[in-house]
């Protein structure tokens, strides 16, 4: 049966509440094993405190290592300036003796994000992403118009096919809605029933 990780950096605790849909949405799926882990944060702790970021999140860190025991892998984290969080750039950039050894070739790999608006850059964050990904040699996949919530009118929401989002508000006080939840629970069943086929 898959084992699968869903890997995250969040700030202020979007990000983990997409991690903990994404997972959910892996579990469904019969005979998944899900993990969640989360990347180090960087931020000084004294000086996260006071920038509100929400230290207190249950996912235990990862460690470079760890990835070689899945057989797919779904990244989140936030946007800054149009690209992922330097915590996860960080995390991903440590990842060169797996690449050198091809440890992550023919995994699933796929990603999600958050940012402060529509269009604050969460499709060049997830390309940005999924190229890591596919430089590994994973298999990627995102989140297909099958979901047909990111075609929503009635609402602000996210979603993309490259992968789940939300949409935080620029006070990062909207946490993310009902529908970007169910977006989030559909990637992750989709990447665990790709794992499924794939391994088994």
């Amino acid at each position: 049966m898959p084992k699968i990780l869903v890997l995250y950096h969040s700030t202020r605790g979007h990000v983990e509440a997409m991690a903990e849909a994404v997972a959910a949405g892996a579990r469904s799926v019969d005979g998944a094993e899900v993990d969640i882990k989360r990347v180090e944060e960087l931020v000084p702790e004294d000086q996260a405190r006071k920038s509100g970021y929400k230290l207190d999140q249950a996912a235990p860190i990862a460690r470079v290592a760890d990835l070689n025991g899945y057989d797919a892998i779904i990244v989140g984290a936030g946007t800054r300036y149009g690209t992922a969080a330097s915590q996860m750039r960080n995390f991903l950039d440590q990842t060169g003796g797996l690449w050198m050894k091809g440890a992550l070739v023919g995994k699933v790999g796929s990603a999600f994000t958050s940012t402060a608006t529509q269009h604050g850059g969460q499709e060049t964050t997830l390309i940005g992403l999924i190229q890591t990904l596919l430089h590994h040699g994973m298999i990627v996949t995102g989140l297909p118009y099958a979901w047909e919530g990111q075609q929503r009118m009635d609402e602000i929401t996210g979603g993309s096919p490259y992968g789940a989002t939300t949409i935080t508000g620029g006070d990062g006080s909207r946490m993310p809605s009902d529908n970007e939840l169910e977006g989030a629970r559909w990637q992750g069943r989709y990447v665990a029933e790709t794992a499924k086929k794939l391994f088994g």
